[in-house]
């Protein structure tokens, strides 16, 4: 840009200097000069000094023409050779315009083809270990591909999401209230139109009506902020999977937090597994999971328990494992027992431990 600057001021300076050399060409004196010699009628020996005097003039005047003619040379070929340079350095600008360019389109080609590389291997690990998906959804907010878990001693399913839209994933509260009766993830899942509902956090129940344990954040709205201790689970406004121990609201806002709810404990952090609580662990219940890939996609995880001869749960440990074996960086524990749900294209797909849905406080969900 301030090359362009220059060599439109050297083009002005250019036109300035053409105006210069014709005023020195079309000098009035001159014209005085001959003016007066062509009108004398008086004799040529009365003349002579005048004559003289005017043949000086001339002479000066030539002298003052060829001055002004080799200045205004001296300087067209200084501005050419001005004008030279900066074309020169404004040829070498584009040629370099051009090569970062193409270097960054390469960078993003390379980017592109390492997460094709990177989803093609995750697919082909999903695949090999759970088989084909049973379902699948490529919507314009998200691409979700649902797998049947059966494996020896337990039953449940699991969905990876791609999102689209970083809000294609919400917390649904009951009937979108603090303390409420409560509201099944189906219900919820179909009131808010969505394709994909897992149950969400943890409750307490007050005179007839539950309420979030922990923190709540519905929309980048703190809604509850207690019990900190809890693992919080969230998306920030990238609709990447945040959370982990949260003492302070300031906590919430760096991390841009737009969803989350609250459970125990947190499975695994950049792909190394967390301590589990005494409390939590070797025993096998019915689970809900959520977490990330090492691509970024997202993985809903509902595994049945409690039903003797068809599944009866997993450990936290063993969850650890499975998801370690499935590619994932971190991972949180959400409600689980007869909480735990999974809903896919308007039905629930698991068999909840209690023979029937349970009415809950929030549930996260996924649009198409």
């Amino acid at each position: 840009m301030f090359i362009k600057i220059q060599l439109a001021f050297l083009s002005s300076l250019l036109i300035f200097a053409g105006f210069l050399a014709a005023f020195y060409i079309h000098n009035p004196e001159l014209e005085k000069h001959a003016a007066k010699t062509a009108m004398s009628y008086e004799p040529v020996n009365q003349k002579l000094p005048a004559l003289d005097e005017t043949v000086r003039g001339l002479g000066e005047n030539d002298q003052v023409m060829q001055a002004a003619s080799n200045a205004a040379k001296d300087n067209f070929a200084a501005m050419n050779a001005i004008l030279a340079d900066l074309i020169g350095k404004a040829n070498a600008e584009k040629m370099q315009d051009e090569a970062q360019t193409k270097i960054v389109d390469a960078a993003v080609k390379e980017s592109e083809q390492h997460a094709r590389e990177t989803n093609d291997v995750l697919d082909t690990i999903l695949s090999n270990i759970l088989g084909e998906p049973i379902g699948q959804t490529f919507g314009d907010r998200a691409i979700i591909k649902v797998f049947s878990l059966k494996e020896a001693g337990y039953r449940g399913y699991m969905a990876k999401v791609k999102l689209r839209d970083p809000n294609a994933v919400k917390l649904v509260l009951s009937h979108d209230k603090i303390g409420d009766k409560g509201e099944t993830t189906s219900h919820a899942a179909k009131r808010t139109n969505a394709v994909l509902a897992i149950n969400g956090g943890g409750f307490a129940v007050s005179k007839g009506l539950l309420y979030p344990m922990g923190i709540t954040v519905v929309d980048g709205i703190i809604k509850t902020f207690y019990s900190t201790d809890l693992s919080f689970i969230g998306f920030n406004d990238h609709g990447n999977l945040v959370g982990g121990k949260i003492s302070r609201k300031e906590q919430i806002e760096k991390l841009h937090v737009r969803q989350g709810a609250s459970f125990v404990p947190t499975l695994l952090k950049d792909g190394k597994k967390q301590t589990i609580p005494s409390k939590w662990r070797n025993k096998k219940e019915p689970r809900t999971l959520i977490g990330h890939f090492s691509n970024g996609d997202l993985l809903f995880i509902v595994i049945d328990g409690r039903q003797e001869g068809y599944s009866e749960g997993v450990t936290l440990e063993e969850a650890q494992d499975k998801l370690l074996e499935f590619n994932v960086r971190d991972a949180y524990n959400l409600d689980g027992g007869g909480s735990s749900t999974f809903y896919y294209n308007g039905k629930v797909l698991n068999s909840p431990s209690d023979g029937h849905e349970r009415l809950l406080a929030s549930s996260f969900v996924v649009f198409k």
